[in-house]
Order: structure tokens, then sequence, then C-alpha cells
């Protein structure tokens, strides 16, 4: 029988990309993580296409403006319109405007896609808290430096509300996690003793524009952050697919909530071609593939239970984890205990990160 419980458990038959007509996918981490693509997504996305399934970008990446990401997914082989990108600084332009007017002063801080979304809207934009702004509208920008931060603490001090695109604190690099904007938005916030607006991920507004764009009628969130996401699938209504190509860990997907906890997982973008093995419960003890997870005095111990299926994506051995620890834990989130049953049971661990060295 199929385990009750977390949709995890649950697998899919059926490859994503032929149940689900459209995907909602994050930029940062899941198609490209710097300059560079996901080594193997842009072949992927192209299956994805020619199999039927729509694409959407949605990111909490306020930098650029849709033209400009667009032009980059496509000099990436992703072929994208600007009608076809959702960032983070127009779902805050579009909630500023309505809370100040139009034409109203506004004080961009971050990268050029803010001011872009701001003008757009019929807004104002400031460079100084001696204007008078009546917000300040912060989102990530890499040549974010302390005088425009200084100038975004003026301008909250002085009445301006301040609307932060996103708080993702860090953002994936090739040279690993860097700071993103909400490590950014905490200094402000820090100095002016108030919390910010937030209009990103994971509020549904977002994902809710890219279905209505698209007319997409049973939608897939493809991302790798839980907390925006995932969380944001979840409170839009949208099934979701977490990669493991970006900022999210084995770890932290065993410490999920409930709101964080993914429908399928998969190393990359490349999972919305495959078929996802479900998780079976069988007595004390669950099973994906060739792996078996039992719990005992809290804690799981991960061991073959038949042939390895070295043919799968390598994660059955994570999805049996996940489904043990999260049916112990079905309304909150805590960090799993896990140790080896076996040789090959410690080896995936520690490729996973769950055993030290």
């Amino acid at each position: 029988m199929t385990a009750p419980g977390p949709s995890l458990a649950h697998g899919a038959d059926t490859p994503p990309s032929h149940t689900h007509d459209v995907a909602l996918l994050d930029l940062d981490g899941v198609v490209y993580v710097g300059q560079a693509a996901v080594p193997g997504v842009p072949a992927a996305l192209a299956s994805a296409r020619a199999e039927g399934m729509q694409l959407g970008f949605v990111t909490n990446n306020a930098a650029r403006t849709p033209e400009q990401v667009a032009a980059h997914l496509t000099e990436l082989d992703v072929p994208a319109a600007p009608d076809d990108v959702i960032t983070s600084s127009q779902a805050a332009a579009s909630v500023v405007a309505h809370l100040v007017g139009d034409g109203a002063r506004v004080l961009a801080v971050g990268g050029p896609g803010v001011a872009a979304a701001l003008t757009a809207a019929g807004l104002t934009v400031v460079e100084t808290a001696e204007e008078g702004p009546a917000a300040v509208v912060q989102g990530y920008g890499p040549a974010v430096g302390w005088a425009q931060l200084a100038e975004a603490v003026v301008a909250v001090r002085g009445g301006a509300r301040h609307v932060a695109t996103n708080t993702d604190a860090t953002i994936p690099s090739p040279r690993g996690v860097l700071p993103g904007n909400g490590a950014l938005v905490g200094v402000v916030s820090a100095v002016t003793g108030q919390q910010p607006l937030v209009t990103g991920k994971p509020d549904p507004a977002m994902h809710a524009e890219c279905v209505r764009r698209t007319g997409a009628r049973q939608p897939l969130v493809v991302g790798d952050r839980l907390d925006t996401d995932i969380e944001g699938a979840r409170r839009a209504g949208s099934a979701s697919l977490l990669v493991f190509s970006g900022v999210a860990t084995p770890a932290d997907l065993l410490a999920a909530g409930p709101l964080h906890r993914p429908d399928l997982i998969a190393p990359d973008a490349g999972g919305l071609l495959v078929r996802h093995p479900g998780v079976t419960a069988v007595e004390r003890a669950w099973r994906c593939g060739g792996w078996q997870a039992d719990w005992a005095d809290g804690v799981l111990t991960l061991r073959l239970s038949g042939p390895n299926r070295q043919d799968g994506d390598g994660l059955d051995g994570l999805r049996v984890l996940a489904v043990a620890h999260w049916a112990g834990q079905p309304d909150d989130g805590h960090p799993a205990t896990v140790r080896p049953g076996d040789d090959d049971a410690a080896a995936v661990l520690r490729s996973w990160g769950l055993l030290p060295g």
C-alpha cells in the first residue's frame, strides 16, 4: 500500500511534464547559478516543452528587469519572452502603487529591476531620503552598499513605508551561498526597529499572476528553497518539485515543517521528465526502491532492503527518510537523527551531508 500522510510518499507514476500543463520555475539555483546554466537543465526544459509543457519563470531576484532576465535565459538556450518572467520587483511595485497612489515618490534600493518596475507602475523614483519618499522598496542588487542602505534607514525613520521584494537570506552562486536581499533588509530593520512589508514569494501573488498569464490548470512549482518556493506553492494551492541544484540541502528537507514539504524531489529540473517512486509503509518501516528506513527511539536507520536502483536519480533513500521522519512530525518540523544500517547507507548519508566526514 502507499503510505498515508506527506504527499512525497505518493510519488508520480507519470513524469510531471505529462501531468502538469505549466512549470512555474524559480531561476537562481534552478535554471542557473550565477551566469551559467545548471548543467543539463536547458536540454531538460526543451524536452519538457516538446512534450507540451509551458514554462513560466517566477523569481524573487529583483535586480534585473523581465527583459534582461528573458535575454539571459535565451542566451542559455532557454528561450523566453519578457511576459514569461515575473519578478518580485513587479510584485512590490504593484503593492506600493496601491498603498501610496499613482505618481507617489518611492526610494528604490537594489538593482535596475527595482526602479524599472516602480516606473512602469506609475510611481516616481527618487534616490535620497531628502526628496520625501512615501515608501522605500528594497530589492536585491549586487552593487547595493552602505550609501543606499543609509538612505533607506533615514527615509524609513522619516515615515516612509519599508517594502521588501523578498527576504531570502541567501542566494546560490558558483562560489557557494552568498548574502541575499534578506540579509540587507535585516540591516535596515535592525537600525529602524521596523519590520518591512514583504511582497515576493512565499506570498502567493506571484505564482497566481503566472497562472493567470499562462492559463495553467495543473501548475507545478519548481524551486530550490523551502521557505519561498515550496511554501509559496502550498499557499497558492499548487504541487511542488524541490531541486537540490541551489540552496536547499537534504538536512533542510528532513527538518521541514508541513508548509515546507514538497510533493516531489529531484537533483535538478530534469526531474520534470522522469517518474518519481512512491514510499510504502511496511509495519514499523518504510521502503522506496531498494532502500528501507526504520524508526526506533527517535532515531532513523537507513539500509538497503533490496537491489540498489542505480538507474534512478539517487534520491530514493532520501525520500524514504523524509516520509518516515515526517510521519512522526505531522504538525511541525525538527532535524532528524539518522544512522546507517550498512556501508551503502553510510556512503549515501555522507554524500548528502547527513553524516560527518
